[in-house]
């Protein structure tokens, strides 16, 4: 199942066609309910259902109270007690009602050691521990890209053939596993004096191998050399790839 964070929006998911996934959601996020309110003897019948805000908000100084929710639920993990607030059978604002309209549950997961919870989308009604779940696992799934993008510089690497759009950000990956398993097996060294308690992390690792010979020490194959290439003539950096207007024949 797909795990998303608050970069990702519901109405894109639904447009891509996935079914299964779990996005987090901004902290003013509002829904409606996939049912018209009751009607009222005075203008015109309502399409749209009545408007949820999961989370309650201040604006101009004034309280916009949340909405109530359509259950609760709590469990404990590790002698910490956790409570779930879930709104079923939402659609977004400016969805009308419909048999066919694209539903979502949101649920609001309140940590103790926290102020303020996660509040997650999904087109599944999951329990509690199971959204709770799930969102932890996003992060874990995030350190190889991490690694590799800002610890090895993956991040500051731009190719624009289309070869290389696919390979470089494999070898990417690839290095931000290798730098993430060494990491976590080398005993950990400290990158100062003040680092008094050194984590076993990527970074703390490529600080290490920054004072080391390596790799001009270490015996490589001989299929593997440095290229002679000429390069000198070629303009670097941003004027590497700047793309110039092309004139209009006349």
């Amino acid at each position: 199942m797909p795990v998303l964070d608050a970069g990702f929006k519901i109405k894109g998911l639904q447009a891509a066609g996935l079914k299964r996934y779990v996005v987090r959601l901004a902290d003013n996020f509002t829904a409606r309910r996939n049912v018209l309110p009751a009607a009222q003897p005075n203008g015109r019948p309502a399409a749209y259902g009545s408007l949820v805000r999961p989370l309650a908000r201040t604006r101009k100084g004034k309280l916009i109270p949340a909405a109530a929710p359509d259950r609760t639920e709590s469990w404990t993990e590790a002698g910490l007690t956790f409570r779930a607030e879930f709104w079923d059978d939402l659609v977004l604002p400016d969805v009308k009602v419909s048999a066919t309209a694209a539903t979502f549950f949101v649920a609001a997961i309140y940590d103790p050691r926290y102020r303020t919870p996660w509040l997650l989308a999904s087109p599944i009604n999951l329990p509690g521990p199971a959204w709770r779940g799930l969102y932890r696992d996003r992060w874990p799934i995030e350190q190889v890209p991490l690694a590799g993008k800002q610890m090895v510089g993956g991040v500051r690497q731009f190719v624009f053939a289309a070869e290389c759009r696919y390979r470089l950000p494999e070898l990417i990956l690839l290095a931000g596993a290798v730098l993430t398993y060494l990491a976590a097996t080398t005993p950990a060294s400290p990158t100062g004096f003040w680092d008094r308690q050194p984590k076993p992390t990527p970074g703390r690792f490529r600080r290490g191998l920054a004072g080391r010979p390596f790799p001009e020490s270490y015996p490589l194959p001989a299929r593997l050399r440095k290229k002679a290439s000429v390069f000198a003539h070629l303009a670097m950096g941003i004027l590497g790839h700047r793309r110039l207007k092309q004139v209009a024949a006349t």
